[in-house]
C-alpha cells in the first residue's frame, strides 16, 4: 500500500519529439496552447512522465494509455484518470518551477508543488485559502503559506475536486509542524496528508489521498524515466 512520488526537471519539445510522441492528440493541443517555452516543458514532462510510469506499472503501451479527463460539468479539463479501468491504480500530477511531479498510489491520491515566488498579494490569497482558525492564527509569511496550500491542494486533488471545491473549509495543523488534517466538514479523519520531500527547499510539496493513516510515501528519480533511450 505504498504511495510513489517521481520528481523531474521540465523537458522541452523542441529537444524531446520522442516524449511528445507519447502524448495523446489532446494533450498535445493543449501543450501547444500554452504561451510560455516554461509552461510548455514543465506539462510534457509531467504527461510523459505519467504515461511512461503508468505504461511500466500496467504493462502497456504508454503512448497507447486512454486516459479520460471528463469533469462533472462534462467539460475534457478534469482531473485525467485511466479510462475504464476502474481498478487501476490512482495517479497525480503536479508542475511549478523547476519540477514536475507524478503520484501514484492504490487508491485516490493527489500531489502538489509550489515553487517559492514573491506573493504580492498574500492577504488575499490567506482570506481565500485559510481557514477563519488558521487565519486566527496570523498570515504566514509565503514560505509557511505555501507549505499549507501545497497540502491543501494535495487533497483537493485526491478527492478529485481540485480548486473548485473551497480551500477555507480545510483546518490544517501548522506549517511548521507534521500535516494533519484537523477540520474538514466532516472529512476529517477520512483523508490523510503528508508533506514529501523534493530535493530543493525552494520547492515545498505535499501528498494526500484517502484513508486515516499515511502510508509509506517513497519518492523516485522521474528524470531517470524521462531520460532518452538508446536507439535499437
Amino acid at each position: 500500500m505504498t504511495v510513489t512520488v517521481w520528481w523531474a526537471a521540465p523537458a522541452d519539445p523542441g529537444v524531446r519529439p520522442d516524449l511528445v510522441a507519447l502524448l495523446d492528440q489532446h494533450e498535445r493541443e493543449r501543450m501547444a496552447a500554452l504561451r510560455r517555452d516554461a509552461d510548455r516543458a514543465r506539462y510534457l514532462a509531467a504527461h510523459a512522465l505519467a504515461r511512461l510510469v503508468l505504461g511500466e506499472h500496467l504493462g502497456t503501451d504508454a503512448a497507447a494509455l486512454h486516459l479520460d479527463r471528463t469533469c462533472g460539468c462534462g467539460a475534457p479539463h478534469g482531473k485525467p484518470r485511466l479510462a475504464a479501468r476502474p481498478d487501476d491504480p490512482g495517479f497525480s500530477l503536479t508542475h511549478s518551477g523547476a519540477l514536475v511531479g507524478l503520484a501514484l498510489g492504490p487508491g485516490p491520491v493527489g500531489v502538489d508543488v509550489e515553487a517559492h515566488r514573491p506573493l504580492s498579494s498574500l492577504d488575499g490569497l490567506a482570506e481565500h485559502a485559510l481557514s477563519a482558525a488558521e487565519r486566527a492564527a496570523g498570515t504566514p509569511a509565503a514560505a509557511a503559506f505555501l507549505r499549507t496550500w501545497t497540502r491543501k491542494e494535495a487533497l483537493l486533488k485526491a478527492t478529485g475536486d481540485g480548486l473548485s471545491s473551497p480551500m477555507d473549509a480545510i483546518t490544517l495543523s501548522p506549517p511548521d509542524a507534521p500535516a494533519r488534517v484537523l477540520d474538514w466538514a466532516g472529512a476529517a479523519g477520512r483523508w490523510w496528508v503528508a508533506d514529501v520531500a523534493t530535493g530543493r527547499d525552494d520547492h515545498p510539496a505535499a501528498v494526500a489521498g484517502a484513508g486515516r493513516e499515511v502510508p509509506p510515501v517513497t519518492v523516485a528519480d522521474g528524470d531517470a524515466v524521462l531520460a532518452p533511450r538508446p536507439r535499437r
